[in-house]
């Protein structure tokens, strides 16, 4: 039985040792595999229940070997050839996969190989991206192209490498995949909600600046990038299993497998739901308290603009210089004119202060 994902606390079963902080091999570990870092075609075949990895070098090297899963990463005309010529299937290349229509990302071909186009994460902090793989079953052997590394791939290899009957055939590695895609899916998710969780208490702290609010909301805004890209993917994993359940090309147990992964994604899609109305909530939070501090000092530049009309009406009245007025020719006119002003710029403060105006 292979490890399934528990939706509702988004815990997972990982078995194999991990390289990295969230249990999946690290981005820039190629295949998985000593010795083999600059291995651009890999052929595994099955030896007493495990994946067992061929070296390719040559043309010649693909000779004698029944494969059960042969994975080419941005593989060169050569390449090509070689599984042209030694197995008789055609390796799309790249624009063929990313040009595709979307309604004929599944289909089976005159000669009956089946041909899927299922998309991949890759969570980078510095470049986050899709990568869409080319599945072919043909000749009970599953054949994947694409142009990067992947690590949902590389924990496949990783595990099927130290379990025994792990995987028992093509279909297996395929199905694997998917499930293993959607425990990635689910580790992100986890990811996501610790970091909101830290931007809650962020928001709810006694102070909260201008500066705060920016960095809370590009935090925020990444987030909701990334959810977004989970539930697309996730969305494409769902319509490739059903497309395999659809065609009967699965034995009763991996009918249950694939059943299950469906269950699993459909838990993890509602709580990427959660995970939007959680970011909707903190992003309108962060806004409003952006409102408050700007109401702040839009009410400090008020109050001081009221305080200042008494002293302005009466500097004014006693600049109109009309003789009639007694205290133009008073010693003491202009020192009372400035107390005046004076009493009348501090009593509203005194006033506003008291009622509470000024308060934050």
């Amino acid at each position: 039985m292979r490890p399934s994902v528990e939706v509702g606390t988004l815990s997972l079963s990982l078995h194999d040792p991990p390289s990295c902080a969230n249990g999946f091999p690290r981005l820039r570990d190629v295949t998985g595999f000593p010795g083999n870092r600059n291995a651009m075609l890999n052929v595994f075949t099955l030896e007493n229940g495990r994946l067992h990895q061929v070296s390719i070098d040559a043309k010649e090297d693909l000779e004698g070997i029944v494969p059960v899963w042969v994975d080419l990463i941005d593989p060169d005309d050569d390449e090509r050839e070689w599984v042209k010529t030694s197995y008789g299937v055609t390796m799309p290349d790249e624009d063929e996969v990313q040009d595709i229509e979307a309604s004929a990302r599944y289909y089976e071909a005159e000669n009956g190989d089946l041909h899927l186009r299922t998309d991949f994460r890759i969570d980078d902090d510095e470049a986050p991206q899709i990568v869409t793989v080319a599945f072919i079953l043909a000749r009970d052997v599953l054949f994947s192209v694409r142009a990067d590394d992947l690590p949902v791939f590389r924990l496949v290899r990783l595990r099927a490498r130290s379990r025994p009957g792990y995987i028992t055939d093509y279909k297996d590695v395929l199905l694997d995949l998917y499930a293993t895609s959607a425990e990635y899916s689910a580790d992100a998710l986890e990811g996501i909600y610790r970091n909101l969780e830290e931007i809650g208490a962020r928001v709810l702290q006694e102070e909260f600046t201008d500066r705060d609010a920016a960095t809370t909301l590009s935090t925020i805004a990444h987030e909701e990038d990334l959810n977004g890209r989970i539930r697309r993917n996730m969305m494409d994993t769902r319509r490739a299993v059903s497309f395999l359940m659809r065609g009967r090309l699965l034995d009763p147990e991996q009918f249950g497998e694939a059943r299950q992964i469906l269950r699993d994604i459909e838990s993890l899609d509602g709580h990427t739901f959660f995970l939007f109305d959680k970011m909707k909530f903190l992003m309108d939070a962060t806004v409003g308290f952006i409102n408050i501090n700007q109401n702040k000092i839009i009410k400090i530049f008020s109050v001081a603009a009221v305080a200042f009309l008494p002293p302005t009406l009466i500097a004014s009245i006693y600049g109109m210089n009309f003789r009639v007025m007694p205290e133009l020719s008073w010693d003491f006119g202009y020192p009372l004119a400035i107390l005046i002003m004076l009493a009348s710029a501090i009593a509203p403060f005194w006033y506003f202060k008291r009622r509470g105006w000024l308060d934050n």
